[in-house]
């Protein structure tokens, strides 16, 4: 799932993960979300789905790790946090969900190999991709066969959890059933 800043991903990724389980699949991996402070942001937390363990993606406040505009992000809760929900989820949940892939996650080198392995599991990954990045490991997941990305916009952003959610429902059914 990828689109413009402020369109939706996350939430719609959150409603995603809702309705698999809502069809009793496992779901996990790590959501992202952005922290405000008397309306102004300052920050990213980061969440692991199953355990609920929380830490700072990155913060204005943060006083080691390397900068992306005015943020410093937080390396050893990324390493810990993300990537341990990562492979968590590739050893227990039926589908794994990981937002985002951006910047700021991409410059964990320990992230990036637990994205590999989910990427190169059998499991389902649905994830957010940031807007427009362009790198190897990006460029890579959008160059596989079987990885579909589909953009939010205003026009399909309500009901593309329940399209999301469906194929992915579809597929594992489909795969218990002696697909693959």
């Amino acid at each position: 799932v990828t689109g413009p800043p402020g369109i939706g991903k996350t939430s719609i990724l959150r409603r995603v993960v809702k309705e698999l389980k809502n069809h009793n699949y496992t779901v996990g991996g790590m959501f992202c979300r952005e922290v405000r402070e008397g309306g102004m942001r300052v920050g990213f937390e980061i969440k692991d789905i199953s355990t609920g363990q929380r830490g700072w993606l990155a913060h204005v406040n943060q006083q080691t790790g390397p900068t992306i505009g005015k943020y410093r992000v937080n390396l050893t809760d990324l390493n810990v946090i993300s990537t341990g929900s990562i492979h968590d989820a590739l050893k227990n949940a039926d589908v794994l969900a990981v937002d985002e892939i951006g910047p700021m996650e991409l410059l964990s080198p320990a992230f990036s190999s637990a994205l590999t392995a989910a990427v190169e599991s059998s499991k389902p990954l649905v994830g957010t991709i940031h807007y427009r990045l362009s790198n190897s490991m990006v460029n890579s997941i959008k160059g596989r066969d079987d990885t579909e990305i589909i953009e939010v916009t205003y026009e399909n952003r309500e009901n593309l959890h329940n399209l999301i959610a469906n194929k992915v429902s579809d597929w594992l059914t489909w795969r218990l059933t002696g697909g693959c």
